[in-house]
């Protein structure tokens, strides 16, 4: 046990005599609060290790900058500590089996392998030193040469850094980082080393807080989630409120003992802590960042502009919404030995989230990084005001600035223009599109993912570029005719297509009615996107378990294990210093989450029964089914790369084919068939963050349940209320709110073409060439595992060709207007100063990026409330001009009327398929 609370003088000397093993949790453990009252200086630690070596300790960590070293962070006093005792025998296979396992990780930094195996490989010629060396207590003398070197070590140069400069030092340095810390430097940026299990975590004032600012999140991310682009009120605000609200409650709470049956808890059991703060925003997450998906379906069941059925009530709707929650639920329970205990999945979309609460309750120490002395607490707070009055330039003063479309001034309308780089209607290609944080980083957050995910990105979406262009031109299928980044459906005339003149009272398909509109069209972006929808499927299935069949068929064995024998530990295989740390905490059994799951399917057969939702009971162990299927080839691609996914379009072509003529089965099946991804701020996500935070599993689970119920009965009334007049024209692609309903109009176009219509009319009768994508992804997909596991490593490393891919589904109706800014972004913070300013980088960017989004969420909440939804338009040339061209009401080249046989496109009358 790591004790800061014994004399500073002694306490190192007499751990070091104790045999420790970085696989027991106990040698994690700390007493946080007696370390952090404790001053520990550098000459009082690391007796055997010299001044040289030490400030080499220092800078690996970035706690060189430090203004005064006579009072250490805990994370460096530790680290220290386990470098003394880490033997270099065990350094080295802790370092071989890292390099196994983390050789193919494009998260690893190149200089950390190469360091790693060039430390390995000096092995051979410090075999007689390994055997002779003593660090208990003996100090390792080394030469001037070496002292000056380690002085002057900075691991921001390459030469330098792969230089060995004491082999037996750095080998046990690296050695303990990934041991009892993280290999990923993101990571360690974010979390400690070591946990101490006696701070008080499930607090009635956790309960407490999260439930209002729950429900608060749920109210305000509902009723903006149709927007575009929407707005939010973000995990990042949502915990710069939860802190001071925690305070609140340490101050004025009485200090008192509560007893309830057989169990007791007190009400104020002391300072509001880090743990109890991410606990909280775990709370809220459920409603943060967005809503659950399954509101879409009912906006689309219940909407007079689309479906406008009125027996979708309140029971049928919380039905659906809990069943769908509690699924995801269910499911994130079943993929923690995929998706949360493995070291690679490191889930960069949650890093910024710790950091901002770690910024928050945690005392930092001064320091000095490249001439910044600001704390990261004034930094966040900094950034959090200037980008809460900057926004009001971009979202109310001076729309331009937002959408910069400044290429169609010049000629607005001109609709070649305007289709290419247009960013309301057009493919957005515009270098400069934009001086609105809010526009790009609400679909990319270049300041979160990695830089390797936004380049393949935005690959993608230059190939597709170049495919929609072609398709239009070419006037491929009658897209020639049509907007060419639409997400909507249009008739053989080119005009939006509605789904009741198709239907019959019950919303079935009418053949008669049919007959007279005819089907609907895909414009040329959204044929682009479907066909790589269908290709990426079958691709990544193959890839992904070509490429990590060992790391999938681990877990998969090691899930039946504790099936099989609930005795067994669910972290057993996983040696990782934060699994080692969660076995301090109990765990939850595999069959608590089963009953959740079955619960799901229950409440979801309740639904179908006793409503006319048109939906068979089959079909809802089939979507169980196929989420089953693709659960961990989804999840860990994202859990790894934070891109991800969802099987919605692949439920719509199976439905559509086993279910002809059934837009509601659809809309059903889908909603509830998309919850592998589809979930606010993932459950698995979730269970990450709780598990980088060490916060006992069985506390999460009970928070997280409580958390669906107060988000769905929120967010099911805000949407009854817009649904229902509270929004004048809502969901109107005209709507000048901008509640323009982009999502709900995409899941409706689904169930139109996919459920109404039918995958059996779209493939042989007007877009017969989708089917053959499955077959062009399943034949990709084998080249690209034989080019990534064997061509030269430099070149490939970071190619990811599902990412590839899946930068064909930005489009429509988004566009390359959302991504170009995003990547200029990622070029500087993700890759030029974090691997030149990586100190920097570790402090300041998370704090960036959490500041930036949380000024836009509170401003542009301020805005609408005062100045937008009581009709105060600002009316100058600034607000219009983006407005005033064709790029705002874009058509198509051709004109059905004037230019297509008999005044319409398309198959002939009588000839429909």
């Amino acid at each position: 046990m790591f004790l800061g609370s014994i004399d500073v003088d002694t306490s190192y000397k007499r751990i070091s005599t104790i045999t420790t093993s970085h696989l027991n949790a106990d040698d994690h453990e700390i007493d946080l609060q007696s370390v952090l009252s404790s001053h520990i200086s550098i000459d009082n630690i690391g007796y055997t290790l010299s001044e040289a070596q030490k400030w080499y300790i220092l800078k690996r960590l970035h706690f060189d900058n430090l203004i005064s070293l006579d009072d250490l962070p805990p994370s460096a006093s530790f680290i220290f500590d386990k470098v003394e005792k880490m033997k270099p025998r065990k350094a080295v296979h802790i370092l071989k089996q890292a390099i196994r396992e983390h050789d193919f990780d494009v998260n690893i930094p190149e200089t950390d392998l190469n360091r790693w195996k060039k430390l390995v490989d000096e092995k051979t010629t410090c075999d007689g030193f390994m055997e002779t060396i003593n660090t208990d207590e003996k100090q390792i003398s080394i030469s001037p040469v070496q002292i000056q070197l380690l002085e002057d070590y900075d691991d921001s140069e390459d030469p330098v850094a792969l230089q060995i400069i004491d082999w037996s030092l750095e080998i046990r340095l690296e050695a303990v980082l990934v041991a009892y810390w993280s290999p990923y430097p993101e990571v360690r940026a974010v979390t400690y080393p070591f946990d101490d299990s006696s701070i008080p975590v499930e607090t009635f004032r956790v309960y407490l807080i999260g439930a209002i600012w729950t429900a608060v999140g749920a109210l305000i991310n509902q009723f903006f989630i149709e927007r575009q682009p929407y707005i939010t009120l973000s995990i990042p605000i949502i915990q710069v409120f939860l802190y001071p609200s925690g305070l609140l409650c340490e101050w004025f709470l009485p200090k008192k003992q509560i007893r309830v049956s057989r169990f007791s808890f007190s009400l104020n059991p002391g300072p509001y802590n880090y743990k109890e703060q991410i606990l909280a925003t775990i709370f809220c997450s459920v409603s943060g960042n967005a809503t659950t998906y399954v509101s879409s379906n009912i906006l689309m069941l219940k909407s007079k502009m689309f479906y406008g059925n009125d027996w979708v009530g309140f029971g049928y709707q919380i039905l659906l919404i809990l069943s769908t929650n509690f699924l995801g639920l269910g499911l994130a329970g079943v993929m923690r030995k995929f998706a949360v205990y493995p070291v690679k999945a490191v889930w960069p979309s949650i890093l910024p989230n710790l950091a901002l609460n770690r910024t928050l309750l945690t005392p930092a120490k001064r320091e000095r990084i490249n001439n910044w002395k600001i704390s990261s607490y004034k930094f966040f707070f900094v950034t959090f005001v200037m980008s809460y009055f900057y926004f009001w330039l971009p979202d109310y003063l001076f729309q331009a600035l937002s959408t910069f479309n400044w290429i169609t001034w010049v000629k607005p309308d001109d609709l070649n223009t305007a289709a290419i780089t247009g960013s309301i209607g057009g493919l957005g290609l515009n270098p400069l599109s934009t001086f609105d944080w809010n526009y790009f980083s609400s679909v990319l957050q270049p300041l979160e993912i990695p830089f390797y995910n936004t380049a393949n990105n935005l690959i993608g979406m230059l190939l597709a570029f170049c495919c929609i262009v072609g398709v239009w031109y070419s006037n491929h299928k009658w897209t020639g005719y049509l907007p060419i980044n639409s997400n909507g459906l249009f008739t053989n005339k080119g005009e939006p297509y509605s789904v009741t003149s198709i239907v019959n009272s019950k919303s079935l398909f009418d053949e008669e009615k049919y007959k007279k509109i005819g089907p609907p069209f895909y414009s040329a972006a959204n044929l682009v996107v479907y066909g790589a929808f269908f290709t990426l499927y079958p691709f990544h299935i193959v890839y992904e378990v070509g490429m990590n069949y060992e790391e999938i068929w681990d877990a998969v064995k090691g899930l039946y294990k504790v099936c099989k024998d609930y005795s067994k530990s669910t972290y057993d295989g996983f040696d990782d210093p934060h699994c080692t740390m969660m076995k301090s905490y109990r765990e939850v059994p595999e069959w608590v989450y089963i009953i959740i799951l079955l619960l799901s399917v229950v409440l979801a057969i309740i639904c179908v029964k006793i409503y006319p939702a048109q939906t068979p009971v089959w079909s809802i162990f089939f979507a169980f089914g196929i989420n089953l299927i693709f659960l961990v080839p989804i999840t860990t691609i994202f859990a790894r790369t934070g891109f991800s996914f969802g099987i919605n379009v692949l439920i719509e072509l199976i439905i559509g084919y086993t279910i002809p003529g059934n837009g509601l089965a659809l809309g059903f099946i889908k909603a509830f068939g998309y919850n592998i991804d589809g979930q606010p701020q993932n459950f698995v996500n979730d269970l990450k963050q709780a598990h980088y935070a060490k916060l006992p599993p069985r506390a999460v689970l009970r928070i997280q349940v409580l958390s669906v119920f107060v988000a769905s009965f929120v967010q099911l009334a805000i949407l009854n209320f817009q649904v229902n007049g509270g929004i004048k024209d809502y969901c109107d692609p005209l709507n000048k709110e901008k509640f323009t309903c982009p999502g709900t109009r995409t899941y409706y176009s689904a169930s139109v073409i996919w459920g109404v219509i039918g995958p059996k009319k779209v493939f042989s009768g007007l877009y017969p060439m989708l089917k053959w994508c499955f077959l062009i992804g399943f034949l990709m997909a084998f080249p690209c595992i034989i080019i990534k596991k064997w061509a030269p490593r430099k070149y490939v490393k970071f190619f990811e060709p599902s990412i590839v891919i899946g930068g064909f589904l930005n489009y429509a109706p988004f566009n390359l207007s959302y991504y170009i800014p995003g990547f200029y972004m990622s070029c500087v913070f993700m890759l030029y100063i974090k691997k030149r300013y990586e100190a920097w980088w570790q402090k300041y960017n998370y704090i960036l990026s959490t500041g930036l989004n949380a000024g836009i969420a509170f401003s542009s909440i301020i805005i609408f409330f005062a100045v937008m939804y009581s009709e105060k338009n600002l009316i100058w040339w600034g607000n219009t001009i983006p407005f005033s061209g064709v790029d705002y009401d874009i058509t198509g080249r051709l004109n059905a009327t004037l230019e297509a046989p008999d005044g319409y496109f398309g198959p002939r009358i009588n000839q429909y398929p």
